[in-house]
This record gives C-alpha cells, sequence and structure tokens, in this order.
C-alpha cells in the first residue's frame, strides 16, 4: 500500500503507523510525506481505529527532511518550492489534528523534522540513548513549518534555547524541554507505549476526539495563516545565499563558508 511508510492495526483498533526508510534514517522524502498525508487522512476517517502509534524503523526514529529532497527545492522555481513546503506543513497539520490520540514511540534518534514529528504526538515516549536536535540553522535552513508544533509542546522559552543553535540534546533534557514524557530503556519502550495505548480503550471514542479538538482549541493557535507564514518563510529561507551554501556544503562534503571564519 505505501512504499516508505508500514500502516498496520490490532483486533483492539490500535494503529501503528512506522516509518520505514531505515537505510535513510527515516529521512522524509517527496513521497513520504505524500504517504504520509495519505495515511492520515485514512486513519482520521476511520472510526474503527482507537489510538495511533507513531514510530520508525531500524535505528532511528526520524533524520528531519531528505537531504536529496531538500536539494530539490533548490533547484525549483518559486512555486515549485511552495508547494513542496505546504506538502510538508499539511502532513504536519494532518497529524496534529488527528481524532485519535497519537502516541509517539521514539526509538531512535529524532532530528530536524523529526522532532517536529515528535512534538505533534500527544505523547512522546523514547529511548533513554536516543538524541534530538533542531538541526536546520547549520544547513543554512530554519525549523518553519515545524516551529508552530514545537513551540506550542516547549513553550517559547524552552524552545528557545535550543530552536536555533542546532545543538544536541540527550533524552534526559528532551524530558525537561516537554519533547518527551519520559524515557525509558530500548527493552522497556513497548510496554511504556503500551501504558500510554491501555487507558484510551476504557474511553468514550468520541469523548476523546472531542477532548483532543477542546485541547488544541484551547492551546496555542496553528490556523491557516499560521500555517500560511511558515510555508512563506521557509520558502524564503530556501532561496537565501546560506542555504544554498549549505545544502551545497553538505553534498561537497565540505565546511559551508560560515564556519571557515
Amino acid at each position: 500500500m505505501y512504499d516508505t511508510l508500514t500502516l498496520t492495526r490490532d483486533d483492539r483498533g490500535v494503529a501503528t503507523l512506522t516509518l520505514n526508510r531505515p537505510e535513510k534514517h527515516n529521512a522524509m522524502s517527496g513521497q513520504m510525506l505524500q504517504e504520509l498525508q495519505d495515511a492520515a487522512r485514512a486513519l482520521a476517517a476511520d472510526r474503527s481505529v482507537r489510538v495511533v502509534v507513531l514510530t520508525g524503523a531500524g535505528k532511528s526514529f526520524c533524520a528531519g527532511g531528505d537531504l536529496a529532497w531538500m536539494q530539490a527545492q533548490m533547484d525549483a522555481d518559486a512555486e515549485t518550492r511552495a508547494r513542496e513546503a505546504r506538502v510538508l506543513a499539511e502532513m504536519l497539520n494532518l497529524l496534529n489534528t488527528l481524532p485519535q490520540p497519537l502516541i509517539g514511540r521514539l526509538q531512535g534518534n529524532a532530528f530536524g523534522g523529526g522532532v517536529g514529528m515528535a512534538s505533534v504526538c500527544d505523547v512522546a515516549i523514547g529511548v533513554d540513548s536516543l538524541k534530538m536536535g533542531l538541526t536546520e540553522t547549520r544547513l543554512g535552513l530554519i525549523p518553519a513549518t515545524i516551529g508552530p508544533y514545537v513551540i506550542a509542546r516547549m513553550g517559547e522559552a524552552r524552545a528557545r534555547r535550543v530552536f536555533m543553535s542546532a545543538r544536541l540534546f540527550d533524552a534526559s533534557e528532551a524530558v525537561e524541554l516537554g519533547l518527551l514524557s519520559r524515557t525509558v530503556s530500548a527493552d522497556s519502550l513497548d510496554a511504556a507505549v503500551e501504558a500510554e495505548v491501555t487507558p484510551y480503550l476504557d474511553c468514550a471514542p468520541g469523548a476523546v476526539a472531542d477532548a483532543k479538538a477542546l485541547a488544541r482549541a484551547l492551546g496555542p493557535k496553528i490556523d491557516k495563516s499560521t500555517i500560511d507564514f511558515t510555508i512563506s518563510a521557509l520558502v524564503t529561507r530556501w532561496e537565501s545565499p546560506e542555504a544554498v551554501e549549505g545544502i551545497n556544503a553538505f553534498f561537497e562534503k565540505r565546511r559551508p563558508s560560515w564556519r571557515d571564519k
């Protein structure tokens, strides 16, 4: 059904959505973004699904945006860039607005857009060995379309500790920042996720969906104007000399110009 994802469901109505590009550390390609949109729409429409678990295959949860996809945006015209940025933004919004609880099962590292994926989860549990980081500025980019969800999760003050520096941080700091609810050993991860899933199965699914929608309505506003603003910010940054230099330097396996000073 999907080339970059797997989607399974058990008899209880617990669906597991797995990012399945382990050889690329589950970096999000254009195809994965489209497939995530399709999967999110299908899950939202399926009333028999009670809970969704989001995880990754292999060693990493999600390494963020696929660099080949990013490089393609550098070579595209402004209209194409805006269209691709909207695919990314709408995918995040679809996951964020799922009526079912979304439980993040972070079995490995999360960088860039991977932090955004964790941030759209209602609860995120991670292994205690993982690293996280908003690494975009190292490439001359910014965490634009994921920004509303990251800041809603962490709050502005905590987000500003890590939003611009590209600094990597460990699992315990991710808990302190509010990105993860808690961390556990790899052997305990499935049990910890199950402990988050089970209570929902005793709740009225419609009430759960309405309570989640209420929580979103009472929290920071992430509406069309916010999403459009982040898309514009990302497209503008893609067009900057720093972004061109950063992406080119990555593929040419050299330091970008700002690291030579």
